[in-house]
């Protein structure tokens, strides 16, 4: 899990004034990509800090290089590892994926009977996720807390996750269940055999999304899901 061109931590308190530069590479990511990605203030970011929910990581000569925070839902039942986000500056050095092992450690030792769950838009992210041993879901095995929801209307695809009822979006929904699980070794196996088939699927959504789909649409893609 170490990364020795880095320096990846819990945050705290001594952190604090990095949540500006921290929310405004997530507006400037969230317009590079196009894909939408929920706000977040510097008041939320720094509450996480304070909670000791959020990984932080610098280079080695104390520059700012990336982010990771737990958001909990259901009570508890449900945990989110949201806002990845690494710097321009150091990304491609794997960095994204120590941070994400990094919070995942954090998210089991913080409830460890909580089910871990994800949404992306990336591949990159889901290959990350299923090495860790998250698993494509449906978004009917996510909470269904209205406040998670909630936090999608800032992104630019609100409109087609409620048009979808909250059903699919543009993103691709993975989860990790401490109680019903298989081995990362598995999961990792799994997304390389069929990666292409995940990379089609992205591609797919992104074609049909925001128009009108029909049911038969639908039903390909829960298909591929399970």
């Amino acid at each position: 899990m170490e990364n020795n061109d880095f320096i990846i931590t819990v945050a705290n308190s001594t952190h604090l004034d990095f949540a500006t530069i921290i929310c405004e590479e997530y507006e400037s990511s969230a317009k590079a990509r196009g894909t939408g990605i929920a706000k977040r203030t510097p008041e939320y970011v720094k509450q996480k800090m304070l909670e000791g929910k959020s990984i932080i990581a610098f280079s080695k000569d104390g520059v700012w290089a990336g982010f990771c925070y737990i958001e909990t839902w259901s009570h508890g039942d449900y945990v989110a590892n949201s806002g990845l986000i690494v710097s321009p500056h150091f990304r491609k050095a794997g960095l994204a994926k120590s941070i994400k092992k990094h919070i995942f450690k954090l998210s089991r030792t913080l409830y460890p009977n909580a089910k871990i769950f994800g949404l992306t838009t990336g591949l990159a992210v889901m290959k990350i996720n299923s090495e860790l041993g998250y698993e494509p879901v449906t978004y009917s095995e996510l909470t269904q807390d209205d406040a998670f929801w909630a936090g999608c209307k800032s992104c630019v695809n609100y409109s087609i996750l409620m048009s979808k009822d909250r059903k699919n979006c543009m993103c691709t929904a993975m989860l990790y269940d401490p109680k019903d699980h298989y081995e990362p070794e598995e999961t990792k196996e799994h997304f390389e055999k069929h990666s292409k088939v995940y990379e089609r699927l992205l591609r797919f959504k992104q074609r049909i999304f925001g128009k009108k789909a029909d049911e038969k649409k639908t039903t390909f893609l829960q298909l591929l899901f399970h």
